[in-house]
């Protein structure tokens, strides 16, 4: 089987030829190849080779490459070719692992390298000229939206306890709910649980995010709430609901931060290492979840934050949302208070009073449905 020459393959082409042309092998592989065969847009580029790294540092210099020793310990060596990063990583296989992390030895053998990858539909290479190379028969899984480990289910596992999450991702991503997931996987999954206790805030974190910007995630995460993952990772988290809410927020711009909310659990930007615009995102639809009015939220919180927490709360109640109430929330996500500190300066002594006497009039000026002027609310002042 051959690939319909894919336009990152011809990118990739001169990359290709460094090695090969040095007499060794070049292999793209996984996801660029997976996607790819799925229909999928391919994110990055990874090459696998039989050279040692020393190796390619070596040939990238000797043709002019830009290249980087990103994980030279582990084999990887990127380099860089107009613009575009590949990563070259030399065939290997683990010799011990911990769990987190691993001690590789380099091989010769595409099967070696095959058998310490995750999943079969990651197990995937394709040579320069699109040919398909498939060691450990996964294209049948890919072909099904099947997900499985490789080999042993346990061992993968214990090689590295995110593959737990990047199960429930690539599920979410990948899988055909219908078909559903695979037993032993699960099976594996709940009895490796406690392993998730080692992994970092940011690793997990990571992983998260990006299950929860999925077109989809409520199969995965209901999957991941029968095994006890989602509540070791994310303790309190309730996942009932992520579908309703998928469901009714389609016309609005996808948003990991509101299906967190949705979870219902609060600690995620501590135990997840969030960014500081992450929690400030989380926070905002949190307070606008906790304000009486939507509009006020659009307004002190702006469009997203006041959106989200409607979804978040119509999906709660089994409700649709109201366009009108979308607009408005838009519309007050404008508005700008006419009145300001120096007009009332005058007549109120800058401090505490001055401070209460402008929420006083803003709040009039809310409740009014932003009509008041400045004129109308200059008049209302109490000195």
């Amino acid at each position: 089987m051959k690939l319909d020459n894919p336009p990152w393959l011809t990118a990739a082409a001169p990359v290709f030829a460094l090695l090969e042309d040095a007499g060794y092998q070049a292999l793209a592989v996984g996801g660029c190849v997976r996607n790819t065969l799925l229909g999928v847009p391919v994110a990055d580029v990874d090459i696998a080779t039989d050279a040692l790294p020393e190796t390619v540092l070596a040939l990238a210099k000797k043709h002019g490459y830009r290249a980087i020793p990103t994980g030279i310990d582990h084999g990887t060596i990127t380099v860089i070719h107009k613009g575009e990063a590949y990563e070259i990583t030399t065939f290997r296989k683990d010799v011990e692992t911990d769990g987190r992390r691993a001690v590789v030895e380099f091989s010769t053998r595409i099967k070696d390298d095959a058998l310490r990858r995750d999943f079969t539909m990651n197990a995937l290479y394709v040579r320069a000229d699109g040919t398909l190379q498939d060691p450990l028969n996964g294209l049948p899984d890919l072909k099904a939206r099947r997900l499985r480990f490789i080999e042993n289910a346990f061992q993968r596992i214990a090689e590295d306890h995110l593959r737990i999450l990047r199960y429930f991702r690539f599920y979410a991503y990948y899988c055909d709910p219908e078909v559903g997931p695979d037993m032993e996987a699960i099976a594996a999954i709940a009895a490796s649980i406690d392993g998730l206790e080692a992994l970092s805030g940011e690793r997990v974190g990571s992983e998260m995010r990006k299950l929860l910007a999925a077109p989809n995630p409520a199969p995965a995460l209901g999957i991941m709430a029968q095994t006890h993952a989602l509540s070791r990772v994310l303790p309190g988290a309730d996942a009932r609901f992520i579908a309703p809410l998928v469901e009714i927020e389609k016309p609005q711009p996808l948003r990991w931060q509101r299906r967190l909310a949705a979870l219902g659990a609060g600690d995620a930007a501590s135990l997840w290492r969030l960014s500081k615009a992450d929690q400030k995102s989380l926070e905002h639809i949190q307070k606008a979840m906790e304000m009486p009015s939507l509009i006020e939220a659009g307004y002190r919180l702006g469009e997203a934050a006041a959106i989200d927490a409607m979804l978040v709360q119509c999906a709660s109640l089994g409700l649709e949302p109201e366009p009108e109430v979308i607009r408005a929330i838009q519309a007050a996500a404008r508005e700008v208070f006419p009145l300001k500190a120096p007009y009332l300066m005058d007549r109120i002594p800058p401090g505490k009073a001055l401070g209460a006497e402008l929420r006083r009039l803003e709040k009039l000026w809310i409740e009014s449905g932003f009509t008041l002027s400045q004129a109308a609310l200059d008049k209302m002042v109490e000195p």
